[in-house]
């Protein structure tokens, strides 16, 4: 079963990794809800986990936004890859 969406309660296939005060997290987050896609978001500083594995695959730093798609991570990609490559996806 996939994740839900906390804006949707809808299944996710897009993952975001971000916390507060990230201003490439902020816009990235807006790009992805003004494209309507079904998001599941989480806050680092409130999981561990999560924060574990951002710094698995970047390189041991928390760089966020970390997004997966489909199993795919990407470290602070471009709003406009995420966006082309989520909808590939859906």
């Amino acid at each position: 079963m996939s994740p839900a969406s906390e804006e949707t309660g809808t299944p996710a296939r897009i993952t975001l990794y971000w916390r507060p005060g990230c201003v490439f997290c902020r816009r990235l987050r807006f790009v992805l809800w003004w494209h309507h896609l079904s998001v599941r978001q989480v806050n680092i500083w409130r999981d561990p986990d999560a924060a574990a594995f951002v710094r698995s695959v970047a390189g041991g730093n928390e760089t966020v936004p970390t997004v997966v798609i489909d199993g795919r991570p990407m470290v602070n990609p471009a709003p406009r890859q995420v966006i082309e490559i989520g909808r590939a996806h859906v």
